[in-house]
């Protein structure tokens, strides 16, 4: 008996150790192809639905994809979808409405490039966009949205000149909504003060880092099969099996080495900016996700790339001592980004149109 189930396991091993290479390559398409379908160009010949695409590509806490559409003829609604809440990191939804904001500014632009004029109201939990017929115009933000992605990983550390600066500054221009640059060193090595004492709270809280852990796609074959949260490659991460990676996790994703990582990610970047509002208050956080997301595009329009850095704003504790220190009285800080020149990472995944209509 004992013979035979050695026998019968390194058969099983030596056929899983052949079949393995097919299965890398048959993940690798998968997911290879999954990134085409998700970012391809817009196609004008699916109107509303490419509409809801474009929607979907934007920046969202998580990669969790906290949304919902309907489709009429004259207008999009845009829905919370409270089912892909993240309540350890964001219990307030405060991440949520500022993800749909961001939404919301894709479309617009989208719309634009189409033909379309779309014009987002927040309402009642919701955000309603009217379209009406404009001239085409494609916009260099426009063009952005299919190339943008939050790149986790070092910059060169190149300044960037002021009449970038001006561009970005001028992107975030939306009502209700402030953001404060920050391009000099000693001020970002404070910023990464506050996100070396964010992340080592977020580090310790068991919630927390099971959420996260949650939201993991460690390989191409996990994000192809979920279409969402946040895939190992494109956060500068060796790709690996589940099953290794999970058990390799907690020797390699440790306080220390994620808090040095945030130090010198922080230190290879041109500058950083933090959005805050006049009101803290779901309006104002949809408005923040459209002042934060049009800064994105303008951006990767201008070549340069972008990651978020919210540990000061999401640990509750840590965060009016950070709005303190900016001065920002008792204007809550609602995101903080840096950015700069980096590289191109490996894209994340958008489930599509048909999975996200109501």
């Amino acid at each position: 008996m004992l013979r035979r189930r050695f026998i019968s396991g390194a058969l099983a091993a030596a056929v899983g150790a052949i079949l393995a290479p097919a299965r890398a390559a048959a993940a690798s398409r998968d997911y290879e192809q999954a990134v085409e379908q998700t970012w391809s160009p817009l196609r004008a010949d699916r109107k509303n639905l490419e509409l809801v695409r474009f929607a979907t590509l934007a920046a969202n806490s998580h990669n969790s994809q906290p949304w919902r559409f309907s489709v009429a003829e004259d207008r999009i609604t845009i829905f919370a979808d409270f089912a892909r809440r993240c309540p350890a990191v964001d219990p307030d939804n405060h991440h949520l409405f500022v993800s749909l904001g961001c939404a919301a500014e894709n479309m617009v632009h989208a719309a634009e490039a189409m033909g379309l004029k779309a014009e987002p109201v927040f309402d009642n939990d919701t955000i309603i966009a009217t379209l009406s017929p404009v001239a085409p115009k494609p916009s260099p933000l426009f063009s952005a949205i299919t190339q943008r992605q939050s790149t986790r990983a070092l910059y060169s550390g190149k300044v960037v000149d002021t009449g970038a600066l001006r561009l970005l500054e001028s992107a975030c221009a939306e009502p209700g909504v402030s953001a404060l640059m920050i391009t000099d060193r000693p001020r970002m090595k404070n910023v990464a003060d506050y996100v070396e004492q964010g992340n080592s709270a977020q580090m310790r809280d068991k919630a927390f880092m099971a959420e996260l852990v949650d939201w993991m796609r460690f390989s191409k074959a996990d994000a192809a099969a979920k279409m969402d949260g946040l895939f190992a490659g494109a956060s500068g991460n060796p790709a690996l099996p589940s099953w290794i990676a999970r058990p390799l996790l907690r020797f390699v994703f440790t306080e220390a080495g994620e808090n040095q990582k945030y130090r010198e990610h922080i230190a290879s970047s041109s500058g950083i900016v933090v959005f805050s509002s006049d009101a803290d208050d779901r309006a104002h956080w949809v408005a923040v996700g459209r002042a934060c997301q049009r800064f994105a595009l303008q951006a990767t329009a201008l070549g340069l790339k972008y990651a978020f850095i919210n540990q000061p704003v999401e640990v509750s504790a840590l965060r009016p001592q950070f709005a303190a220190w900016l001065g920002l009285g008792a204007r809550r800080p609602d995101l903080v980004v840096r950015f700069g020149y980096g590289p191109e990472l490996p894209r994340s995944l958008r489930r599509p149109p048909q999975q996200v209509l109501i």
